[in-house]
C-alpha cells in the first residue's frame, strides 16, 4: 500500500479530536497544518526510508513508495 498524506492528515486529525481538540473552528486553520506535517512526512519517508528484507528470494534494499 502507498503512502497517503489524506489518510495520515485524517488520522492525526482523529488523533487530535480523541485528545479534545476541536478541528471545527471556523477561524482554526489547523487541517491546514495538518496537510502540511502529513505532507512532510511522506515526502521524507519516500525520499529516505529503506525497507531492508535480510534473507528469503526477495532479500535486499527497497526505497519506500
Amino acid at each position: 500500500m502507498a503512502l497517503s498524506p489524506d489518510s495520515l492528515k485524517y488520522r492525526l486529525a482523529q488523533s487530535l479530536e480523541a485528545k479534545g481538540f476541536r478541528l471545527d473552528n471556523e477561524h482554526s486553520r489547523t487541517m491546514d497544518l495538518l496537510e502540511a506535517i502529513a505532507q512532510s512526512v511522506v515526502d521524507e519517508l519516500q525520499q529516505n526510508a529503506k525497507v531492508i528484507v535480510p534473507s528469503g528470494s526477495s532479500s535486499g534494499t527497497y526505497k519506500v513508495q
